[in-house]
């Protein structure tokens, strides 16, 4: 671990010399919880400021925030415990932003269909999470005889009505991130990462690999623009795609879509149709200990709802949930980046049944991976969300103390090796 207040690093765990930096473990933790933190509201800065979105009061924040981490700035663990909480609460308003921009220019997703799978001829594949560069695409490809496919978080882009609108979105292809090393050989067209989520490729497919911006990997053709005209080339080049039915699937419960069924589902929850709400999702990772959310969807009592974003849902997806109260069990609220839809959702189903959001009979499990998952973590805590399951295993950063800290403040949980039975049985 890295000392941010004298640049050293002692015995592979930080400096704990009190005498030379005036730091200590939970500091340092405090410290590197913010830091993670800003890394994920700034990628989803990033994609709102793509979208047209931006607020100074974010930008100001960001830049305050940073400062206080710089050597001999900052000795005081409260006040840094308020900035990384100010950290969530401004990451909530960052994802307010990117969920403005997504609705403003494609329009508010609708439920809608998949196909699963490839057809015959030319494809690219599209994975990350940019939808503006996903736009692009599909305006450039028009009239070419080429199908696009998503891939990962890119599968929600099914569900904006701007991109539905073309026809040659032909479907989604393969699983989540961890498995592009697999997979990416399978797909014989050209591959197109947009955002974070890329592995470094294998020569089977890395001159197949095309990444935008500041997403870069080795043997990829990095792209500084929105032109595209170099994956489409490698398109018409390449082994044309088989004929390949997987199956198809029902995703775009966006928040306004859920919410605009709310009065069913406030019936549904006084006649005891609906007795819990399961929010299962985040940053899915190839470790042990993450079928732990296949076990509870799966075990979740039927009169349950289970709300699910980001790519751990391909943890959980796969299974027929079936109905209740009329609606699915399993509701695809989208990527990562519309964690800000489950919170609305949350508070308007505590607004209607007239309670707050830990009177709910909600669940909130998260798989836990990488910055972003930090920054949602940390926007939850700053709305007081209290019984929160985390995992599979507690963040290297956050030191015994400030966890002990959260677990009291929060009821902040780690997963167990089992779902317990009060997580995914109706109480008696």
């Amino acid at each position: 671990m890295f000392c941010n207040q004298c640049e050293q690093t002692q015995n592979g765990t930080g400096c704990t010399d009190i005498g030379v930096c005036g730091k200590d473990p939970d500091m340092q933790s405090l410290q590197e919880i913010l830091l993670y933190g800003l890394k994920g509201m700034a990628a989803y800065a990033a994609h709102a400021r793509r979208l047209g979105k931006t607020d100074e009061k974010v930008s100001a924040f960001i830049e305050e925030a940073l400062f206080a981490t710089m050597t001999n700035v900052n000795f005081d663990i409260p006040s840094l415990f308020e900035l990384v909480l100010e950290c969530g609460r401004m990451n909530l308003r960052v994802m307010q932003l990117l969920d403005e921009g997504h609705t403003e220019k494609l329009g508010k997703p609708v439920p809608t269909t998949v196909r699963e799978g490839t057809f015959s001829g030319p494809g690219i594949l599209v994975t990350g999470h940019d939808m503006v560069d996903l736009y692009h695409l599909l305006k450039q490809t028009e009239g070419t005889g080429i199908n696009v496919y998503t891939h990962g978080e890119m599968l929600p882009a099914h569900s904006y009505p701007e991109l539905k609108k073309f026809p040659h979105l032909a479907g989604h292809f393969g699983g989540p991130w961890q498995n592009q090393q697999w997979e990416f050989p399978m797909f014989s067209g050209p591959i197109l990462a947009t955002t974070n989520c890329v592995l470094i490729p294998s020569d089977v497919y890395a001159d197949r690999l095309f990444t935008t911006r500041v997403t870069a990997v080795p043997g990829a053709t990095r792209l500084a623009t929105d032109d595209f005209s170099a994956v489409i080339e490698k398109a018409k080049t390449c082994e044309p795609l088989p004929e390949n039915f997987v199956r198809e699937s029902t995703i775009g419960f966006h928040h306004s879509v859920i919410l605009g069924i709310a009065d069913k589902v406030i019936n549904a929850v006084k006649s005891g149709e609906i007795k819990r709400f399961y929010l299962i999702g985040g940053c899915d990772g190839a470790e042990l200990g993450r079928n732990y959310y296949t076990q509870v969807a799966e075990q979740s009592p039927e009169q349950s709802v289970i709300l699910t974003l980001g790519c751990g849902k391909y943890r959980i997806r796969n299974h027929d949930y079936g109905t209740v109260a009329g609606i699915p069990r399993l509701l695809d609220m989208g990527q990562c980046n519309d964690a800000y839809g489950a919170v609305q959702v949350a508070v308007g189903l505590a607004n209607a049944l007239g309670c707050g959001v830990n009177d709910l009979p909600l669940e909130i499990v998260l798989s836990w991976f990488e910055q972003k998952a930090v920054a949602v973590l940390l926007t939850l805590l700053a709305l007081d969300v209290k019984g929160i399951r985390v995992g599979p295993v507690a963040p290297a950063f956050i030191s015994p103390n400030v966890f002990k800290i959260l677990q009291e403040k929060y009821d902040l949980k780690l997963i167990e090796a089992e779902p317990p039975a009060e997580l995914v049985q109706l109480a008696l």
